[in-house]
């Protein structure tokens, strides 16, 4: 009889919250080392989560750690929830030390290296990767039917993005955000298989300073909605600079959007998220937030 592989430990956590059982639910295996593609997707789908991270030693000793992460489905390059809440309850349960990395976290991750501060319960990413878009919005009238809305509700489209695509809706008022429900076989039949298949849908002021409510789908990962989602934010905040032409109007400049979301699943989430340039162009992208953790155990993978 084959020995069973060795056990591992997990934590799991709530991460864009300060209150248990709300943000966005993220399991964190510390030590992932020697495990293969297939028992880390295996272990992705046990947990269930949008995203389960998994620690495994960096390529560069210079580095914290470097970073996997699984949605049920498949492996992502980089995600928000999961750098912002392993930071957290890595150095909250310390099992990393900013000290020895010159005070912040470096994770590697399928983007780059992803630098995170960490203050109590309180971690904030940086990226410096560049603003994506696509030549041609999305349709106005496909985005609607994809959200099972009148077309009129959708006031703005577009795709962009920092690390990941995301298809962006404006829509007309937060009842209208809520009422969204994602229709797969329009979503199928028009946005899947385009530049950004995953819909980010807000209302509210997107401005310098603002809040915004805002739900996501994100179908193409085996996610129906996403609690909170940080790397959406991330690129919602960065079109403020490079979507409309906000950087080249002062040398050097900031702008900070609060972001709520997952109030409809009944997990309000709270993230933060800014973006700033320099010379006139985009430099960075930050988005923080709190992360709360609720247990502890240790699971066995599969079969290698």
């Amino acid at each position: 009889m084959n020995a069973l592989p060795e056990a591992r430990a997990f934590l799991i956590a709530d991460v864009f919250t300060e209150q248990p059982f709300g943000g966005n639910q993220l399991a964190v295996l510390p030590d992932a080392a020697g495990l293969s593609d297939r028992q880390l997707q295996s272990l992705a789908r046990e947990f269930n989560f949008s995203e389960t991270v998994f620690a495994v030693p960096p390529k560069d000793p210079g580095h914290s750690a470097r970073l996997r992460i699984f949605t049920p489905t498949g492996e992502l390059p980089f995600a928000g929830h999961p750098t912002v809440g392993a930071a957290a309850v890595l150095v909250g349960q310390g099992l990393l030390d900013p000290a020895a990395t010159g005070g912040q976290v470096l994770f590697e991750e399928g983007v780059g290296v992803v630098a995170v501060e960490v203050t109590g319960s309180h971690a904030r990413l940086t990226l410096t990767s560049p603003y994506l878009t696509a030549a041609e919005p999305p349709s106005r009238a496909a985005v609607a039917a994809a959200l099972s809305l009148d077309p009129a509700a959708v006031l703005d489209c577009w795709y962009g993005g920092v690390g990941l695509r995301f298809c962006y809706a404006r829509l007309a008022d937060a009842a209208a955000v809520d009422l969204a429900a994602l229709d797969q076989a329009a979503w199928a039949a028009s946005i899947a298989g385009g530049w950004a298949e995953d819909l980010h849908v807000f209302a509210g002021e997107l401005a310098d300073g603002g809040r915004v409510h805002a739900r996501c789908f994100v179908p193409s990962m085996g996610v129906p909605e996403d609690p909170a989602t940080g790397s959406a934010a991330a690129g919602l905040v960065a079109g403020l600079v490079a979507r409309e032409g906000r950087a080249p109007a002062t040398a050097d400049g900031e702008v900070r959007l609060t972001v709520a979301q997952g109030v409809a699943m009944g997990r309000p989430s709270l993230i933060e998220a800014a973006a700033s340039w320099r010379a006139g162009r985009l430099a960075e992208v930050s988005v923080g937030g709190h992360t709360v953790l609720v247990a502890s155990g240790t699971v066995t993978p599969g079969p290698a």
